[in-house]
């Protein structure tokens, strides 16, 4: 009744094993591209952000993911936390992982 709709599936006597090659291959590649365009690059960038927050040093210049511009005035190894001056007098206390880059020294003065 429902053949109408739906054709019957017809076996061929062979090629099996050839068509379960073909997917083993297909998702090798699919994992290879995955880590290649994905996993490695994203792991590489931690890496470096990683390295970056173990480098930071008292005197510091550094932009926050919000894009607050400042002097490292504390830091600390124990703590996440370090305190950047942003204004003469003002200080704010940042966790370290907002930090998004280190300038160049007198980049603040030349702004």
């Amino acid at each position: 009744m429902l053949d109408f709709f739906i054709s019957p599936a017809m076996a061929e006597g062979g090629g099996a094993a050839g068509g379960g090659i073909a997917q083993i291959v297909m998702l090798v590649g699919f994992v290879l591209i995955f880590y290649f365009l994905l996993w490695r690059p994203q792991a590489k960038r931690a890496k470096q952000h990683k390295q970056l927050i173990a480098g930071l040093s008292k005197g510091d210049e550094i932009v926050i993911g919000g894009g607050l511009m400042g002097r490292v005035t504390k830091v600390s190894d124990d703590s996440e936390f370090l305190s950047l001056e942003i204004a003469e007098g003002t200080e704010v206390s940042v966790q370290k992982n907002a930090v998004a880059a280190v300038l160049p020294k007198g980049t603040i003065k030349s702004i």
